[in-house]
């Protein structure tokens, strides 16, 4: 039975807000007391938090899909829904998440760190809310918000200080368990190892954790044997520990071809050059071990590595090569003590950002794409026409009336609302501030005609655009019956 899971594909969903409530209130003698609906509640969080209890991803291997509780609806006599409960999902510390696409969304490091997967919608406004100076009685409440589907990648890399590596069978889990409380499985036999094992090192003052890393075997980069599984783990460790065996009864390996062949393994798989490494010369306590540790000791030892002949048997040499290790997580924490902090970059949206885009598609339609504009179209009922029309005004408001018109829609032009399967599709029909008069003859119009007053129109000589600019001023000032200074120098000059 897997005990151990370090990769998942998580699917959460969080909860959908509730709806607003449309309400009026009634009172004796006083049938219409004004609208008194509630909003609706906000839908619950899926949210991942690293527990020092947890140490493997099995619980979402088993059960993939997540999903938290939506809010409720709101009610009558100002009383908004309830919201939705978050869901907590405990992770290992050093869980990496991915998107479906591989990007790297959230590094997990650290007990208690929070990252919130889906979040959840936003609840409708009920018609209290909406209710003003200009609309009394809303006959209308706008639509929960769905919370977010997202699907994501899980990678557990183990938060260790020191990650031993070598050949199968090298004694990387005697070791870890002569020097620390760990317990692994230990055989005779290749591969027993199967998952990464964590052991805790005191070595005076100095207490570390070491991770004993399953076998390499030449290609362990690209996928065979165990490596390419587990050597994500070996990516946070602060030093590399390669232990050698010395006492091998294999005729054509001996300490010093591993040690190439395992380097070479960790360059393929890239981003461990700067990681100090240790030479643990294993299994001493064999007489051909002690002779082999004899005769490759000092040309390891010209190659600038430390070298530290052990046995894991018979615990020979292990207290000065667990000082060793000490020395390098003591230099390490020093040097992150005085680094600068990793600072939070801000990013705000530009000042002349729309928050919005106006696509033309080449068959003639239009896609209006912005978070903002997506929410509102989610937030409204279409079986209510009053609603509809407050859609209309807030796009008009936003500016998506004039930027369709500026696009070149007409009327009757199909416009899409977002993207995918939950776009918003309807004929577009302007409203005279985007330049509905605009959109068929121009001058056909006799609004557009007592403008000018007797003057003669100069349209020939303007462009379209400077056109639709003067109707606009005039249609947004109408109290403004003489022409403007541009508009006299414009005719003076035709």
């Amino acid at each position: 039975m897997t005990t151990f899971v370090d990769r998942v594909t998580l699917f959460v969903s969080a909860g959908n807000g509730g709806d607003g409530c449309v309400s009026v209130k009634r009172e004796k003698f006083k049938p219409l007391g004004g609208p008194d609906g509630g909003n609706g509640g906000r839908g619950g969080d899926v949210t991942l938090v690293v527990d020092p209890n947890v140490t493997t991803l099995l619980d979402f291997h088993h059960s993939p899909h997540r999903k938290a509780i939506s809010g409720r609806a709101g009610y009558g006599d100002r009383k908004d829904g309830p919201s939705g409960e978050d869901i907590i999902l405990k992770v290992p510390n050093g869980t990496v998440v991915f998107d479906v696409a591989g990007n790297q969304i959230a590094d997990l490091v650290g007990n208690g760190t929070i990252f919130v997967a889906a979040q959840g919608g936003r609840g409708g406004l009920g018609n209290l809310a909406l209710s003003s100076a200009k609309r009394r009685a809303p006959g209308f409440a706008l639509l929960g918000e769905p919370g977010e589907d997202r699907t994501l990648i899980l990678e557990l890399k183990s938060v260790a200080d020191i990650a031993l590596v070598g050949y199968p069978s090298a004694g990387k889990s005697s070791l870890i368990a002569a020097i620390s409380a760990a317990r692994p499985k230990i055989a005779d036999y290749p591969f027993t190892t199967l998952v990464p094992n964590l052991g805790v090192v005191q070595a005076g003052e100095t207490r570390f954790t070491v991770a004993d890393v399953p076998g390499l075997i030449p290609g362990a980069s690209q996928g065979k044997g165990l490596g390419l599984e587990f050597l994500r783990h070996v990516e946070r460790c602060v030093a590399l520990v390669h232990v050698l065996d010395c006492g091998t009864l294999e005729t054509d390996r001996d300490p010093v071809h591993d040690l190439e062949i395992i380097e070479n393994e960790l360059a393929q798989y890239g981003g461990l050059d700067d990681r100090p490494r240790i030479i643990a010369l294993n299994k001493i306590d064999l007489p051909d071990g002690e002779a082999m540790a004899d005769m490759v000791g000092q040309s390891l030892r010209d190659r600038g590595f430390e070298v530290y002949p052990v046995s894991a048997a018979s615990r020979q040499g292990l207290t000065e090569l667990t000082y060793a290790m000490a020395r390098l997580i003591q230099k390490s924490r020093a040097e992150m003590a005085v680094e600068e902090r990793t600072r939070i970059v801000l990013r705000p949206p530009a000042v002349d950002d729309s928050g919005f885009s106006v696509n033309a598609n080449a068959d003639g339609s239009f896609t209006v794409l912005g978070p903002k504009i997506v929410r509102w179209v989610l937030q409204t009922n279409f079986k209510n026409a009053e609603a509809i029309g407050y859609l209309a005004d807030r796009m008009a408001q936003l500016g998506v009336e004039r930027e369709l018109f500026r696009r070149g829609a007409v009327s009757g032009s199909e416009v899409r609302v977002g993207e995918g399967d939950d776009a918003v599709v309807f004929d577009w029909e302007p409203t005279i501030e985007a330049g509905a008069e605009l959109l068929g003859a121009r001058g056909d119009d006799t609004r557009f005609d007592s403008l000018w007053k007797g003057y003669e129109r100069p349209h020939d000589q303007l462009s379209d655009d400077e056109v639709a600019r003067q109707w606009e001023y005039k249609v947004m000032d109408p109290h403004t019956p003489e022409l403007t200074p541009e508009i006299e120098t414009d005719q003076a000059d035709a």
